[in-house]
């Protein structure tokens, strides 16, 4: 099929929940996609952080080859040897005691909520069910997740939304303690809020908020769905701030370099909110997802993929504010690894990210004016020159 036959059967028969990109892409290799009419892009978004090791990268292709010939599913009614594997993995590498698994980021950040609510219950704070968020977050789809995220725009339609949420400014810890109260268990941030802007935290912030949960017994739940799994230069964001350790952590994204799976990350102390019955999830964990997860990590971890993000990630930084340097264009570049972005002084975040799309470059925007970067964690330097030289010459004419 052709992109303009595979747009049409989109439209369709696909709900209209996408302002769609007029590209159907049909085959990948690395950093580079091809579409239906054989264009090659050079993929700056990584299915939107998800494909962390590249497009068919040939371990994590061979693994999900092998577990499918094997077992594909049977129910957490069971145990399941990859599931127990993924979790003692990521165990071992957080820091943390317990895991859930699950099908998605949203999913995951549900969990959580739910998590930190029981937690309340059995450890004698049956008042307490009140999470606080940050303005400008961003926690997924479903209707407790959409709660949780601290913008309006996302909410219109959807009222009434699900009580016990409150929200406070990103990164202003004097406006944290004023809205704790009795009924706080836990407060809920990214370390870089991504829909939000790539806007990151300010680690002074981070060890305010750390020393007053604690010492209100309140629940610290940092949601590393997009931030998770190398995308910062370390296995897990918060690992950048030292002493720094959460009671729950939610993954998703960039886990199984494209197969759905979501995990929520817990002390032993915090796990004990669940019990049978109490949360459960009929996919989570199966035996494929496991499988392209460990896969993956096995990649990252001891293929020098944690080294490249900060070296590679480092040089594009330096490259975009030399480009901000010499173009006047750019207000602001901001991020960490290789989650990054640029504010433009001009809202046209829409006309570069489709200029830069005529151009082979795959980018996207988030509000009017901050582009983000998130691609496979396997660039290289010559990819991210190729990037900017592309993204300077749309910059220089759409602006």
């Amino acid at each position: 099929m052709q992109t303009g036959e595979i747009i049409a059967m989109t439209d369709k028969y696909v709900m209209n929940t996408y302002s769609r990109i007029p590209i159907a892409p049909v085959t990948g290799a690395g950093a580079r996609l091809y579409d239906a009419d054989g264009k090659e892009y050079l993929d700056f978004t990584a299915g939107i952080a998800v494909n962390s090791t590249g497009h068919c990268h040939p371990k994590v292709v061979e693994a999900i080859c092998r577990q499918a010939a094997e077992l594909l599913h049977v129910s957490n009614l069971y145990h399941i040897q990859r599931q127990a594997e993924l979790a003692r993995v990521l165990a071992e590498a957080s820091g943390l005691d317990k895991a859930f698994f699950c099908n998605s980021g949203a999913e995951a950040n549900e969990a959580a909520i739910k998590l930190a609510r029981r937690y309340s219950r059995v450890s004698g704070r049956s008042e307490a069910y009140e999470i606080i968020t940050a303005s400008g977050s961003f926690h997924g789809r479903t209707l407790g997740a959409l709660t949780a995220t601290g913008q309006a725009k996302y909410h219109e339609g959807f009222e009434p939304l699900v009580p016990g949420f409150a929200y406070v400014p990103f990164n202003d810890l004097a406006a944290l303690e004023a809205a704790v109260t009795e009924k706080t268990c836990a407060v809920m941030l990214e370390l870089i809020q991504g829909e939000g802007g790539v806007h990151p935290i300010d680690p002074e912030y981070l060890a305010g908020l750390s020393r007053l949960c604690k010492e209100a017994g309140i629940l610290i739940i940092i949601d590393e769905v997009q931030t998770g799994i190398g995308r910062t230069g370390t296995l897990f964001a918060f690992q950048q701030y030292p002493g720094f350790k959460p009671d729950i952590v939610t993954l998703a994204k960039g886990l199984a370099s494209g197969v759905p799976i979501g995990a929520v990350l817990a002390t032993a102390e915090a796990a004990k909110g669940f019990a049978p019955g109490k949360h459960a999830s009929t996919f989570g964990g199966n035996p494929l997802a496991c499988a392209a997860a460990l896969a993956t990590l096995d990649v990252i971890v001891n293929d020098g993929i944690l080294c490249n993000v900060r070296e590679v990630g480092a040089y594009m930084q330096q490259r975009l504010e030399e480009l901000q340097a010499a173009s006047g264009l750019i207000a602001e570049v901001r991020g960490c690894g290789l989650m990054l972005g640029i504010e433009l002084k001009e809202a046209k975040g829409a006309a570069v990210v489709g200029a830069c799309r005529d151009r082979g470059l795959l980018i996207n925007c988030v509000g009017d004016k901050t582009l983000r970067f998130v691609p496979p964690l396997i660039i290289q330097k010559s990819d991210v020159d190729e990037a900017v030289q592309i993204l300077a010459s749309v910059l220089l004419e759409a602006l």
